[in-house]
């Protein structure tokens, strides 16, 4: 909400913007491996065809160009083609720490994680560019689908690179391709925003991290509304008209005297 009235006011706020949801992912990883974040611009080719996308959607007359991404059937071939990406993006993400770092299983965790899913992760950045804080939307407080995905497949990639999973590298990329191609076209064809982690996080969650206990909560709203109570008390009875008669009298008799 409030984008298009953006790439009117501000035009290269919002070219700034579609940039960073772009090449967010490369610029996240440079910045963990300690290289160039800007690197990746030296790809002229690369950001020319973003910034033709972005003219495009936002200035297209009567908005023809995103009225045909945006219909279904051509939506479904670009998220497919989009998880096609991610998961190629985190498999060379993980790669390449490890050419680094041979025996850093967290920095090629971090690396891959941030390679598949670095638009999210920088989504508070991002909207700051656009004049938004929204704490309470922390990307990592409040993991969607394709991030929570990009985790758990950097953690099978990193597995599979310290030859602690017994699989080829390319068939990896190939389930894991089909998984998320399967997932995402589904979700976005339903429309639905359910995880399909949740079954397995419910059973195992509670287990291995304890489940909040509602019992607890309620005692404390209770306990804290009675004390609410104790602390406030009842206000005192009003007064009668003959009272308030007489300390009518009492002023003026002060008054004059």
């Amino acid at each position: 909400p409030g984008a298009v009235e953006m790439s009117r006011k501000s035009p290269f706020a919002s070219w700034l913007c579609a940039m960073l949801h772009c090449f967010g992912s490369y610029i996240l990883a440079d910045v963990l491996l300690g290289e160039a974040p800007l690197g990746y611009f030296s790809n002229n080719s690369s950001v020319i065809l973003a910034t033709a996308v972005w003219y495009l959607i936002f200035f297209c007359p009567m908005n023809l160009f995103y009225k045909c991404v945006s219909f279904l059937p051509v939506k479904l071939i670009f998220v497919a083609m989009k998880e096609v990406v991610r998961v190629r993006k985190i498999a060379a993400g993980v790669h390449h720490a490890h050419h680094l770092y041979h025996h850093g299983w967290f920095v090629m965790m971090a690396t891959g994680w941030v390679k598949g899913s670095g638009v999210a992760l920088m989504s508070n950045f991002e909207q700051l560019l656009r004049g938004v804080w929204k704490p309470e939307t922390n990307e990592i407080l409040h993991m969607s689908f394709p991030t929570k995905a990009s985790l758990y497949g950097t953690v099978l990639f990193t597995l599979q690179q310290t030859h602690w999973l017994p699989i080829s590298e390319a068939n990896l990329i190939f389930f894991f391709t089909m998984f998320m191609i399967v997932c995402k076209v589904f979700m976005t064809a339903t429309h639905s925003h359910a995880s399909p982690f949740a079954p397995v996080e419910n059973l195992v969650c509670p287990v291995l991290f304890g489940s909040v206990s509602s019992g607890h909560s309620s005692h404390h709203h209770d306990h804290h509304g009675a004390s609410h109570e104790v602390s406030h008390p009842p206000p005192p009875p009003a007064k009668s008209k003959e009272e308030l008669n007489e300390g009518t009298r009492k002023r003026k008799a002060k008054k004059a005297e």
